[in-house]
This record gives C-alpha cells, sequence and structure tokens, in this order.
C-alpha cells in the first residue's frame, strides 16, 4: 500500500512478481491520480515496463492468450457485434466471431464486469485475448474511426435517418394526390405549402451545399422520380422520393424562385438566395423546364466563398500561366477562353478580371447569366427575348469608354465581328467560345465568316480547358499500373519507370463521400497568336497544322498538362482519359 493509501491489486501483483518495484509503483500511482489514465498506461509511459513485457505478463497471469492486433486484420461483420461507445469504455475491441461465440481483445482480463456486460450486449458467449491498452486504442480509431468521425457518421446517419422518416411522411399525406393534369393552381400551392414538403426541399438545399455540390438535378419520370447532386462534375444519386410528389416539390421550388407556379408548359428560369450563418450568402440558378412526365429542376449552386479566384490555384503550369498574363496585360486584343459547358471558363474569365481590375480601367462585362457580382465590374445580364443580346450589349459598351470587355460567349457572326473591331481599336476582349482545343477557335472563327486577316490581327491568345477531379488526399493509394498503358497515354518510355500513379481507395472515405475524389483543378492548353502561327492561319492552314506548328513552338497541350497533374498525384488515369483527347 502506498502512502496514499491507495490500493491496486494489478500494481501490486506486478509488484510481487518483480516486474516493477515499490518505488516504482507508487510514482506510477501518483502520476494516475493526477492523469486520471489507467495504470499499465502510466507504466509504459514512465518507461517502468514495456508494452510486450506487459501483455505478457498478463497473459500468463489470467491463463488467456497474448495477441499483437498490429498483424492482425479485423473484418467489418465482426466489428459491428461491438458499439464504439462499449470498446472504448470497457478498451476492447472484437476480433473473430464464430457460432455462437465473440472473440475480443481486451487490455485487462480481469474486469469481469465488462465480458458480462458485452455478453448481455451481444447474447453472445464471451473468449477474451489480451493486449496492450496502446493496441486497442488505436485498432478502435482504425475500424471505429476517431471520436470526430465517429460523430460524424452519428450525424450522417440521424440525417438519412430524419431523410427516411421525411419521405414516410410525405408518401402518408400525399396518397390522396390525384394525377399530373388535375391539379389546380391552389391544389398546388397548398400541396407546396404543407410542412414535409417544406422539409425535403430545404434539406436538398442545404445538404447539396454541405455535400459542396455544384448542380441538384429534381427529375420526374414515369414510374420513378429521381434526385442527383452533380459532385466534382459526376452525377450522383441522392434519393428516390414518390413520384406523386413531383407537383408539390417542382412548385415549391417555383415559389422559392418566384416564378409564375400555373405556367407549366413553358421553361422558366429564376434564383433563390438562402443564408446560412451570419454571413454566408448561398444563390442558387433555378431552371425549370416541362417534360413528359413532369417538370425538370435543376438548380445551379452559386457560392461566392467556395470560389477560387486567384489565377495561380486554377491549374496554370508555369509557363502557361506566364504566357497567359501576357496576353491579358497587353493594352489591346482578344483573348479567347474554349471548351465545353462546366469546363470552368467562367472562373478563368472571372479569375483575369480580379487581377486586372483597378481604378484606373474600365470594366464592362456582358454575361447570360451573371453567376457571381465582381466589384468593380459592370456587369449587363442579357435578355435575348428583349433584344439585350451579346452584339447589342457590345455596341453600347463601345459607347461608355471602356477599357476591358468581357462578353459571355462569342455565339454568332455580328457577335464576333464587333468583339474583333473592339479588339482592334483599342480595347482588350474577354471572351469564350465552344471548341474541342485550342486550334481548332481558329477553323470555328473561320466558319463563322471572319477573315482570316482579322483573327490573326486582333487574337493574343486562345486557351482551351477542362476540369479534372483531384484525388482524395485523405485515402491516397499508390498503386502499379502497365507501361504500356502510361505510353499509350503519352508518357515518354525513358519516364515510365520513374512514374508513380495514385488513386483514392475502393471505398473512399467520409472526406470524398466514398468517391475517391474531392475537388476539380483545371487543365489548359495555351496558345500565344504568335507571328509564325500568323503566317500559318493566313496561308489556310487546318487545325491539325495549327495545333502541330503550336507545339513545336512548346504548347503544352491538354492531354500534356493533365499527364502533368497525373506525375504530380493531383489526379488519376482515368481522369486523363475522360477528359483530354491524345495527341495524334
Amino acid at each position: 500500500m502506498s502512502e496514499h493509501n491507495i490500493k491496486d491489486r494489478f500494481g501490486d501483483l506486478l509488484r510481487d512478481e518483480e516486474v516493477i518495484n515499490s518505488e516504482q509503483l507508487e510514482n506510477a500511482l501518483k502520476t494516475q491520480k493526477q492523469t486520471g489514465q489507467k495504470l499499465g498506461e502510466v507504466l509504459l509511459n514512465l518507461g517502468y515496463i514495456d508494452e510486450h513485457r506487459l501483455v505478457a505478463y498478463l497473459s500468463n497471469q489470467y491463463g488467456v492468450p497474448a495477441i499483437n492486433l498490429d498483424n492482425f486484420e479485423v473484418a467489418p461483420d465482426v466489428v459491428n457485434h461491438v458499439s464504439r461507445d462499449s470498446a472504448v469504455k470497457h478498451c476492447l475491441i472484437p476480433i473473430n466471431h464464430s457460432d455462437s461465440t465473440l472473440v475480443v481483445a481486451i487490455a485487462d482480463p480481469s474486469n469481469i464486469f465488462a465480458i458480462d456486460d458485452l455478453k448481455f450486449a451481444t447474447g453472445q458467449n464471451i473468449e477474451v485475448v489480451v493486449t496492450s491498452e496502446r493496441s486497442i486504442t488505436e485498432a478502435i480509431n482504425k475500424y471505429y474511426g476517431t471520436q470526430r468521425e465517429w460523430e460524424e457518421k452519428e450525424r450522417e446517419d440521424r440525417t438519412y435517418k430524419a431523410v427516411d422518416k421525411l419521405i414516410g411522411e410525405l408518401e402518408d399525406y400525399f396518397v390522396e394526390i390525384r394525377g399530373d393534369e388535375d391539379l389546380s393552381v391552389s391544389e398546388l400551392e397548398r400541396a407546396s405549402g404543407e410542412a414535409p414538403v417544406i422539409k425535403l426541399v430545404n434539406h436538398l438545399l442545404l445538404d447539396a451545399m454541405k455535400r459542396e455540390a455544384s448542380d441538384i438535378h429534381i427529375e420526374p419520370y414515369a414510374k420513378d422520380y429521381r434526385i442527383r447532386y452533380r459532385i466534382d462534375g459526376v452525377l450522383y444519386d441522392i434519393m428516390r422520393p414518390p413520384p406523386k410528389l413531383r407537383n408539390a416539390v417542382s412548385s415549391r421550388v417555383k415559389i422559392m424562385a418566384d416564378l409564375d407556379i400555373a405556367e407549366r408548359r413553358l421553361p422558366q428560369d429564376g434564383r433563390i438566395r438562402i443564408k446560412f450563418g451570419q454571413s454566408r450568402n448561398i444563390e442558387y440558378r433555378v431552371s425549370v423546364i416541362p417534360t413528359l412526365f413532369g417538370e425538370k429542376v435543376v438548380m445551379r449552386i452559386l457560392d461566392k466563398e467556395s470560389l477560387q479566384l486567384d489565377l495561380t490555384k486554377l491549374g496554370f503550369e508555369g509557363e502557361q500561366l506566364k504566357e497567359f498574363r501576357e496576353s491579358i496585360f497587353k493594352p489591346y486584343g482578344m483573348v479567347l477562353i474554349t471548351g465545353p459547358t462546366g469546363s470552368g471558363k467562367t472562373t478563368t474569365l472571372y479569375s483575369s478580371l480580379i487581377e486586372l481590375n483597378s481604378t484606373e480601367v474600365n470594366i464592362s462585362s456582358a454575361e447570360d447569366p451573371v453567376e457571381y457580382s465582381l466589384s468593380g465590374v459592370n456587369q449587363v445580364q442579357t435578355h435575348e427575348d428583349i433584344g439585350l443580346t451579346f452584339a447589342s450589349c457590345l455596341r453600347s459598351f463601345l459607347r461608355q469608354d471602356p477599357d476591358i470587355i468581357l462578353v459571355g460567349e462569342v455565339r454568332d457572326y455580328e457577335t464576333a465581328e464587333i468583339a474583333i473591331k473592339s479588339a482592334l481599336t483599342g480595347h482588350l476582349v474577354l471572351s469564350t467560345l465552344h471548341t474541342n482545343d485550342a486550334p481548332s477557335t481558329i477553323t470555328r472563327l473561320l466558319n463563322m465568316g471572319v477573315e482570316p486577316f482579322l483573327v490573326t490581327a486582333s487574337l493574343n491568345s486562345v486557351v482551351a480547358q477542362r476540369l479534372v477531379r483531384k484525388v482524395c488526399e485523405g485515402c491516397k493509394l499508390e498503386y502499379d499500373v502497365s507501361p504500356q498503358v502510361l505510353i499509350d497515354l503519352g508518357i515518354p518510355p525513358k519516364e515510365v519507370t520513374d512514374f508513380i500513379v495514385y488513386k483514392g481507395s475502393g471505398n473512399g472515405c467520409k472526406h470524398c463521400n466514398g468517391t475517391g475524389y474531392r475537388g476539380r483543378i483545371a487543365v489548359y492548353e495555351v496558345m500565344p497568336i504568335s507571328e509564325e502561327l500568323k503566317e500559318f492561319i493566313l496561308s489556310g492552314a487546318s487545325a491539325y497544322e495549327v495545333k502541330r506548328e503550336a507545339m513545336r513552338q512548346k504548347m503544352k497541350t491538354l492531354r500534356q498538362s493533365a499527364l502533368t497533374k497525373l506525375k504530380q498525384g493531383v489526379t488519376t488515369i482515368e481522369e486523363v482519359v475522360r477528359n483530354t483527347a491524345p495527341d495524334n
């Protein structure tokens, strides 16, 4: 017994067996009183006993086998027999299960209360093996997740249960709703105003924002009703509410977006603005279109806080960024950003404006739609139905003493002609075009009817881009791939031996919602219009010939930029193949 009158049977046994001496036991008990740790852990931390000897002693003393959990893999179905709370409370973890017997590793084999508690909770016979407290703590974090991860999982589970309950309420409430075309406006208003519908739509808006989705798709079919989120450019199924709810849900969204719920034959566009917390404002751009089985709703999530407007962080390689900056900082000329819808062109344009914006310049933009408000930029929303087109905006801008003009998209010859003339008369013009790569942009402009000499005189550079998904850092793994696969992608054979490829783990993790990817980054193809390229264009060269000449001048293609991201461990082979074409 120590001077503090603390009697510890485990400690006394260790002392009696001369594993530790009386002074060490007394010091350990003092430390235990201060820290609240278990005595075995204290002895280990003080260096009075090593982990292997402690486990061996416990095994011999209590006549139970010892186990090294570092060399043991536990199946998920075994772990599920015991809750994390019980595992932490009793410092144990299940490691095997057969018939009606559950084998658990425990740090204190004398803890009969833990064994009885487990027997009662699981209804199984309990067999114990002994290991160190450290091993059990690490195993709990490995198989159950850390305390924080466990709490997040519990919150997610509660959310899913709440949604299931909500869907059940909706099923019960709407059992009497009739067919699609029978509903009157008053019935739509009543249905969309009911608490369960409001809860469901509010949940979708909040949940999509939390999952960092870019779009919400609400899609009606003959016998199905599907809700999907677009996360990192890929659509994922989220839930399938009862099809009978489609009118109520679409009407609720239309009310929130200030649209006409009586109009169900024509497309409508609107916006929903919601404030989260004290200062975070999220905007949802709503598009409603009539389909065969009801109205399809797509909501684009516009979160200014998550918008990356730093040119250095978008994905440009070093030389590409230098060339792009040189083209946008020229006093006049035109810079075109090309790529398909959803490839990040607007973000690149906005990032350029942020760099160019100052009190000394007048910047005007014509956009359809205006996605984000930029301070210091005079932004105009086009309305083709009333004649406010890109072309008419451009004409008006030229009477407004502009220095820099942004045109949302060059869609036709009229817009292209005015944009080029603006670039030739002392203005910097930034715009977008839908082409597959930078060289084919020249062909597209010529096909619109623009003269070759106007193209060469006005263009500073053309930039093509794509967005590739980034490997999740939370579950990133290195893996082997055939050298021939890398060579087929376009990697020089001499580099193949040193090439390391990464991907997310098969099941993903909590950071990436099980996808193995988290976030996206742009890959670029920057083609400055050099004097040599101008000669090629004027001579009527094809897009292929322009590309070969640009590559000869060290232009990095989309595929080459993607391969650089692959080599850096940023993305995967699948993303390279999905988003870029080979350089033939």
